[in-house]
């Protein structure tokens, strides 16, 4: 499972290097980004290189599930309810409809939530510096950390698994 870690830069000249560093050391440009306070990001940090992450995707998942858990409870109560003559197919149906209305409610809240890294780094943010994300297996984030940090980065307190990873 890939996780995900964040190094700070001072400045958009660092953050480049740190990121040669990391791909000369075999991270995949699609799990390499940058973050950082949006007038540096506007000016500076090419549109590919962004992350601009929601909560989105995670907060689908977990609202679908919720939603289709909740759907389901329904469906079966209303099946041991002889008058509404509700059938286990109904209970079925009763259960996709919770986990699309549950990912869907889910996904508007989680769309309008910043990232995990951006709420755990928002004094960094806005003082100016810019963050390195590096999304990579154990062995992979182990091997170039090294080559990152003899770069000018410095690594962060954060290491997470990556979402749907």
């Amino acid at each position: 499972m890939k996780k995900r870690r964040v190094y700070r830069t001072h400045d958009v000249t660092s953050a480049q290097r740190a990121l040669q560093a990391a791909r000369a050391g075999g991270i995949p440009d699609d799990d390499l980004s940058l973050i950082a306070r949006s007038d540096i990001e506007l000016e500076n940090i090419p549109e590919h290189r962004k992350d601009a992450a929601t909560d989105f995707k995670p907060a689908a998942l977990k609202g679908a599930l919720g939603g289709g858990a909740a759907g389901l409870l329904a469906g079966l109560v209303a099946i041991a309810v002889p008058p509404l003559g509700l059938t286990l197919a109904g209970a079925g149906v009763t259960a996709l409809a919770g986990a699309a209305v549950g990912g869907w409610a889910s996904a508007l809240v989680g769309s309008s939530i910043p990232d995990p890294v951006r709420r755990a780094f928002e004094e960094e943010i806005e003082a100016g510096r810019i963050l390195l994300v590096v999304d990579g297996e154990d062995e992979a984030l182990d091997r170039v950390e090294p080559a990152i940090t003899g770069a000018g980065a410095q690594p962060l307190p954060f290491e997470q698994p990556s979402a749907l990873s």
